[in-house]
């Protein structure tokens, strides 16, 4: 049996707040890992903490060299203008050779991105003081930096009754609620590790 292994930042340092985020990614990724379990695949998405964990457990996965498909995700905290493997080099100094390019993915510039590409779906999750023209209308939520993502969802879910987002309250939710096919359109790196996903389930 093949199986397919992705080792995610996030979830921070408590149990609950990892899972919690595993769930949400498992949800939006839904339609893969069902399609994983078609073909009696394995399918494992682990929420590990800090970006350095993260690296470190697909390091460690990777080199063992029998954990089928091994995938690394984590976001790009910066503008990305080289392949995946040579800006996780130059900004975290990681050593990548040991990867192949396809097995290394980024949210760019973060995750949020990918959360306030589907504003419809956060306007239904927060409800009533939601400010959906706060967000960002650029078609391309990639060109607008980390800060400005996190300052506009700050500031439209700021009057809502749930409050203003809160990464380890309201992620892993909104995940589940967001559509996959409306993120890849404003934000290429989603597409790039959907795309992936599929071509190797294919």
């Amino acid at each position: 049996m093949t199986s397919i292994a992705i080792y995610m930042e996030g979830g921070g340092l408590s149990n609950n707040g990892r899972a919690a985020l595993r769930q949400g990614m498992d949800a939006f990724l839904g339609e893969l890992k069902q399609a994983a379990r078609n073909r009696h695949w394995g399918w494992k998405l682990a929420c590990v903490g800090s970006r350095n964990d993260a690296f470190r457990a697909f390091r460690r996965a990777t080199q063992l060299g029998d954990a089928g498909v091994v995938i690394l995700l984590v976001d790009a905290e910066q503008p990305v203008r080289d392949a995946p493997r040579a800006h996780l080099g130059d900004h975290d100094a990681w050593e990548m050779g040991f990867a192949e390019e396809n097995s290394v993915h980024l949210m760019v510039q973060t995750m949020e991105a990918w959360l306030v590409a589907d504003g419809d779906a956060l306007a239904h999750y927060y409800g009533q003081g939601f400010r959906g023209n706060a967000l960002p209308a650029t078609p391309d939520l990639e060109s607008v930096s980390k800060r400005e993502i996190e300052k506009a969802l700050q500031t439209a879910t700021r009057a809502t009754t749930k409050g203003r987002y809160a990464k380890i309250r309201h992620a892993s939710q909104l995940l589940q609620r967001i559509k996959p096919e409306r993120v890849r359109e404003r934000c290429a790196s989603c597409g790039r590790l959907l795309d992936f996903l599929r071509v190797t389930l294919a």
